[in-house]
């Protein structure tokens, strides 16, 4: 019997023992045994804490960013092999689709998000303050990795996705992980390892792998690790608890299975699009993975006039779907992940129907195709229907984790959103309308009790992910019994792995320290004209006082009749009483226009390929006849970009601080960040 390999400490090896046998979900033949007994769980924590961690700390973002890129292209090219193996779950090719490639587009897309953090390890958490009268001292945010490992110990349903979408953050971020997946499914993630491992793209001791027990893992964890969890309400529970999590404040992220639901509108009838979408939306969540996703739909609201003529349109798309060997590809819906999944569900269906009756499916019997019933763990989709929802705790508590959900009555919108609060905490919801006022009040009433809510109608359909995706740039938990968690969400996630520390001392400090320009922060003589110095040889505070311009009348007059803007305050004949001006008042955009003219140098060629584009443009105090400005100019941030391919012109995008002054008391009259596209000097 093949035994599975743990990947630790830079080396592939095999636990002590026979282990846990792991089986073919479709045949019930033993496939591998796990086991990670005799693995020094310390000396692993060590080892990702001492090897991986420093290696990704030096890192910037852009190449962390970079190497998860490399890493999805090189997983594409060896498909065909997860999905082969991923057959033996009982996933469908839809099922693995979500699992594999689902999972590989978790890496592409935070690989992207590189372009929205610095080219530094670290980077710069929100505003700055200004905390002095003179300016002379702030105060900042900025976020570095911390100094720990994340472990990852995942639910059972998703062996590919549940790992990649973790770690993509967790290595975005610089932290190694330590991933620990779900014993019964660990098989399929062992192979993706493997193939991680073999692609040399990580640096050593970035990723390790545990295929078996957690053993006394947690023991060890410090206030500079990261925990995450996906899987049962109650075990996660009695993880956060454990004493060493408590005594070091460890951060501990936890996505639990939920009682999710789904709310069809008052205003759907079966004459409208959106009747069918929810049909063919209840049909997908029950039947996908068969059921195995903590995000899958458990509770269906309806309005009560309406119960009958659902549920019999529910069992007749049900009756629709091919259950067998997810291989043939007649078959729509495959098995759960093993028997003693089916057996697990079936006792929380045997819970359910203490206040609740099978309106579709069965527990004992189901037909399939292409497979034995028996020695596979197939299981018929089962619809349940309750008709006294208020009165039925059992249906917002007890978790049928499979092709297993309950259709029940509401009378009004207050009474489906108190319905779908008695879930006590759910990763997601959707409601199906047209009617954006009904959208409205459920999302506000039923917000507080869900991590995400999809409003699904006639005009998002056909392009939604649907209500059980979650997607890699938002957040993907929910609170109370879903766990209180946030995984993936963009920059959001990122943050979950790094230690935010406030950042005190003069703006030249600051600046020194952050690598980007900070208001009164002492300027650098750049030793000619910004414009003309490449990519690399322009420096964070290079800053030019241009030569000053007088503002005349005539200047607005020709403004106004060259760009049409021809409002009140820029005419002088206007009578300003009762106005917010004096006189006559220049153009904004005029002042931006004219500080462009005294700061841009452009008489020859030079790096600068074009203007990306203005930030932040603020207009301070109005600029009247007469008045006389010149501009404070200075280098704030760099960014390179990655070319696009060999003929790419190499570059990267400058952000320039645009200070406009009138040399008053009181001097900004406006303030932006114009960005530019800035040549290197070399490929």
């Amino acid at each position: 019997m093949y035994k599975l390999h743990n990947y630790i400490s830079g080396k592939w090896i095999t636990g002590e023992g026979d282990g846990q046998l792991l089986y073919n979900a479709v045949t019930g033949d033993p496939i591998a045994a796990a086991t990670s007994k005799g693995l020094d769980f310390k000396d692993i924590l060590n080892y990702g804490r001492s090897v991986g961690n420093p290696a990704l700390r030096k890192m910037t973002f852009h190449e962390r960013g970079n190497m998860l890129k490399a890493l999805a292209i090189h997983l594409r090219n060896h498909l065909d092999k997860f999905y082969q193996v991923s057959y033996q779950t009982g996933a469908t090719k839809a099922d693995s689709w979500i699992d594999i490639e689902g999972g590989i587009g978790n890496l592409f897309a935070n690989a992207s998000l590189r372009r929205k953090f610095p080219d530094e390890p670290f980077c710069i958490d929100g505003e700055s303050h200004n905390l002095s009268k003179s300016g002379a001292f702030m105060g900042t945010h900025i976020l570095v990795p911390k100094e720990g490992v994340a472990i990852h110990i995942n639910a059972y349903n998703f062996p590919i996705w549940g790992m990649l979408e973790k770690v993509a953050v967790n290595l975005l971020a610089g932290m190694p992980a330590i991933v620990k997946p779900a014993t019964v499914t660990s098989y399929l993630t062992e192979v993706v390892v493997k193939e991680i491992i073999a692609s040399n793209i990580l640096p050593e001791g970035a990723l390790q792998l545990i295929c078996g027990s957690a053993g006394d893992m947690l023991d060890h964890v410090t206030s500079q690790d990261v925990v995450t969890f996906t899987g049962s309400a109650s075990t996660g529970l009695k993880l956060r608890s454990h004493p060493a999590i408590l005594q070091g404040s460890v951060p501990f992220n936890m996505e639990a299975d939920s009682l999710n639901c789904i709310v069809l509108g008052e205003d759907v009838s079966p004459d409208k699009p959106e009747w069918d979408i929810f049909i063919k939306e209840v049909r997908k969540e029950m039947t996908v993975k068969a059921g195995q996703k903590c995000t899958a739909i458990r509770r269906i609201f309806v309005p009560e006039n309406k119960m009958e003529d659902v549920w019999k349109a529910i069992a007749t798309s049900l009756s629709q779907t091919t259950i067998g060997n997810p291989v043939n590809e007649k078959v729509r819906m495959g098995c759960l992940a093993g028997e003693e999944q089916r057996t697990e569900v079936r006792g929380q269906v045997q819970k359910l129907l203490a206040s609740s009756q099978i309106v579709y499916g069965s527990l004992d019997s189901v037909s399939v195709i292409d497979a034995d019933a028996n020695k596979g763990a197939f299981m018929s989709p089962v619809l349940l229907m309750n008709d006294k929802p208020f009165s039925s705790p059992a249906v917002h508590e007890v978790e049928a984790f499979g092709p297993v959900s309950t259709i029940m009555p509401y009378k009004n919108m207050d009474e489906a959103i108190e319905l779908s609060k008695k879930g006590k905490g759910s990763l997601c919801s959707s409601v199906v309308t047209a009617d954006n006022k009904l959208a409205k009040h459920y999302v506000l009433g039923a917000a507080t009790h869900h991590g995400r809510i999809l409003v699904l109608n006639n005009e998002c359909a056909k392009e939604s992910t649907g209500h059980g995706s979650p997607l890699p740039l938002l957040v993907h938990g929910g609170p109370g019994r879903a766990g209180g968690g946030e995984e993936m969400g963009g920059i959001r996630g990122v943050k979950h792995y790094m230690q935010r520390v406030a950042l005190q001392g003069s703006p030249t400090s600051v600046t020194a320290i952050t690598n980007v320009y900070q208001p009164n922060a002492k300027g650098k003589d750049p030793g000619k004209h910004p414009f003309k110095k490449y990519f690399e040889e322009l420096q964070v505070g290079d800053q030019l006082i241009t030569e000053k311009r007088l503002i005349t009348s005539q200047d607005i007059d020709r403004f106004a009749d060259l760009s049409g803007d021809h409002f009140y305050a820029h005419i002088k004949t206007t009578d300003f009483t009762g106005t917010m001006f004096e006189q006559q008042v220049a153009h904004g955009y005029f002042i931006v226009s004219a500080a462009a003219g005294l700061f841009v140098d452009s008489y020859e060629k030079n790096p600068v390929l074009l203007n990306y584009g203005i930030d932040e443009l603020r207009f301070t105090k109005p600029v009247y006849p007469g008045a006389e400005i010149h501009i404070r100019f200075t280098c704030k941030e760099k960014l390179p970009q990655d070319p696009k391919d060999e003929n790419d012109i190499p570059k990267g995008i400058v952000k320039w601080l645009v200070e406009i002054l009138d040399g008053t008391e009181e001097p900004i009259v406006g303030i932006a960040t114009i960005l530019t596209m800035v040549k290197k000097r070399s490929k």
